[in-house]
């Protein structure tokens, strides 16, 4: 900086005609130097990696020094291997701020890699200048996390890790029994290439499950549990989350509820072989083929919707497509779209063996699109096309389900 001329700070080699331009500039961030919202941007990345630093430490003083304490006591029971932010906008006004962040995380033992949500940040700066934390909530059009809805409470299982809010204790307890028996028995039927452990999450309610997957909780009325994941992904995937739906577990039995927790296990280890080649009506079959495979249920005790209507003479022309598996409201339509995929992968096992079902289920995952993907699997792994399939699934409902 050369110098200051009636006020105005002007900068080497600036020529007349740009002083005026100059000395707004340089009253906003002086020669070469940093704006006045980069410095506050800069204080507040600090601030929230010193927030983050507090959560790995379990740290709760720490946290507190950052601004609200509220959300330590929420989240503190989830055991985070890694936590950050990153801002990546700051909205100022005055004393008080909005940031926007990306909060990255990984629960110790279970993640590969982290889990990444959009927040936003409120803030407040003292007299001092020093900025604190007021608020931390999900941004607008993203998720909520778990401790978004409450405090968080853990039981650990010998497969699985159980986070739940508003329920009991002896609730959660259940929960990680059933995905502990789970694990096991997906592995007998899918083979040990997978993680061989599972995050469930159970919500206080059908609205909780909504919030946590960012959607209307009509999506989900009905619905016992859904997993969310990465298809195609291995290494640099997080681990899935199995999300309780508890308004509609509560509707289940002893079996049901095995069912439903075995089925979404299915998907966890099976995510790395499905892609965007496979159909739901095989996603969705396998994994209750692999939910009944040791359930002791007839096919008509276990399709019922389908069952019914063969039995009246409505035997499906065709596998169900992707559309068929929405969550529209037409209950019995979803169900028999998963029972049409079941009976599928059931004909499968029977008539070529289970082996030859997950090599089938792996040999359309390895496509790139779906175009061509499962009748190259048909043609290659059991000697058959789609049409000869189809006709032959159809001739088995009658016999199964007649």
């Amino acid at each position: 900086m050369a110098g200051r001329r009636s006020g105005a700070v002007v900068c080497r080699g600036t020529g007349a005609a740009l002083v005026a331009l100059v000395v707004l500039l340089a009253v906003l961030t002086g020669c070469g130097g940093r704006s006045a919202a980069d410095s506050a941007t800069a204080e507040v990345q600090r601030l929230l990696d010193r927030r983050a630093a507090a959560v790995l430490d379990r740290d709760g003083r720490a946290f507190e020094r950052t601004g609200s304490g509220a959300d330590f006591a929420r989240l503190r029971a989830v055991p985070v291997a890694a936590w950050s932010y990153r801002v990546t906008a700051l909205h100022r006004t005055g004393d008080t701020a909005t940031a926007d962040a990306e909060l990255r995380y990984r629960v110790a033992g279970y993640d590969r890699a982290p889990v990444t949500a959009g927040r936003t940040l409120r803030l407040h700066r003292d007299a001092d200048g020093r900025w604190s934390v007021t608020a931390d909530r999900p941004a607008k059009k993203s998720a909520q996390q778990l401790w978004d809805q409450g405090a968080v409470q853990l039981v650990r299982g010998r497969h699985s890790l159980v986070l739940g809010t508003g329920q009991s204790g002896r609730s959660l307890r259940d929960f990680a029994d059933l995905a502990d028996r789970a694990v096991p028995a997906v592995s007998e039927a899918w083979g040990t290439d997978w993680s061989r452990r599972v995050v469930l999450l159970v919500p206080k309610s059908v609205e909780g499950m909504a919030g946590l997957l960012g959607s209307p909780a009509s999506s989900y009325r009905g619905i016992a549990a859904v997993t969310t994941g990465e298809t195609g992904a291995r290494d640099r995937a997080p681990a899935d989350r199995i999300i309780i739906n508890p308004d509609a577990f509560a509707l289940l039995g002893g079996l049901g509820e095995q069912v439903v927790v075995t089925h979404e296990t299915t998907h966890v280890a099976t995510r790395a072989r499905t892609t965007a080649a496979t159909p739901l009506w095989l996603s969705e079959g396998y994994a209750d083929w692999v939910g009944y495979r040791a359930a002791g249920r007839t096919p008509a005790e276990a399709a019922p919707e389908l069952s019914r209507a063969v039995r009246e003479d409505r035997v499906p022309t065709a596998l169900p497509d992707d559309e068929d598996f929405g969550f529209t409201g037409d209950a019995s339509r979803l169900a028999r779209s998963y029972e049409s995929g079941w009976t599928a992968c059931r004909l499968i096992a029977d008539r070529w063996g289970e082996a030859r079902l997950g090599a089938f289920y792996q040999a359309v995952g390895e496509h790139r699109e779906r175009a061509g993907a499962v009748e190259d699997a048909m043609r290659e792994v059991l000697g058959t096309t789609p049409g000869a399939f189809t006709q032959e699934w159809r001739a088995y409902l009658r016999d199964r389900l007649g």
